[in-house]
């Protein structure tokens, strides 16, 4: 039995949230950072103190001793910081592919839930018609003069006119006719 896609990217950002829980108590928090920084400047301290004291062949000795302890205090920091930031990196695109997997699979099952393409090519083929059938109400309302002209017989009747037929076989298109008075009656 497959799993519904909506509980599948529920479960999936529950496992996200829980994760990252778990990276910030592996990872140094405030005090803790303090208390190391503390640590360091105890013995930086405790250097000072031991140069002032000491002979000037050791001072020079001790001070570049403590110059090598911050260089490597500081570069052992910034490792430890680039290794955990770069595995919650990589954590983290972990869960947004299988984020995405899982919206793919969501919109999947909605498009086969909707009807798929076969909904689409009715949708589309409506709207066709219905855009074809105002065009063709729009564009057979409007008859140009040029358009009369070039063919009388055809826009004769649809322009309001009547076909007149004379006694030598030609015809012509009669728009406005007036007619004599006793006609009228």
């Amino acid at each position: 039995m497959t799993k519904d896609p909506f509980r599948q990217l529920v479960d999936e950002i529950t496992l996200i949230r829980d994760e990252v829980a778990s990276l910030r108590r592996t990872s140094l928090d405030r005090d803790e950072a303090s208390e190391l920084h503390g640590y360091f400047m105890r013995d930086i301290e405790s250097l000072r103190e031991t140069y002032s004291e000491s002979p000037e062949v050791f001072k020079d000795a001790l001070k570049a001793d403590r110059d090598q302890m911050a260089r490597t205090a500081s570069q052992a920091a910034t490792e430890a910081a680039e290794r955990v930031m770069g595995d919650m990196r990589d954590q983290l695109n972990q869960e947004r592919l299988k984020f995405s997997q899982a919206a793919g699979e969501a919109r999947r099952e909605a498009w086969r839930w909707f009807g798929g393409f076969w909904v689409w090519l009715a949708s589309v083929g409506t709207a066709g018609a219905l855009l074809g059938a105002l065009a063709m109400a729009w564009i057979g309302g409007t008859i140009s003069a040029h358009d009369f002209g070039d063919y009388p017989g055809v826009f004769c009747s649809s322009a309001g006119g009547q076909v007149v037929e004379q006694s030598d076989g030609s015809t012509f298109c009669a728009v406005w006719i007036k007619r004599a008075p006793e006609a009228q009656n």
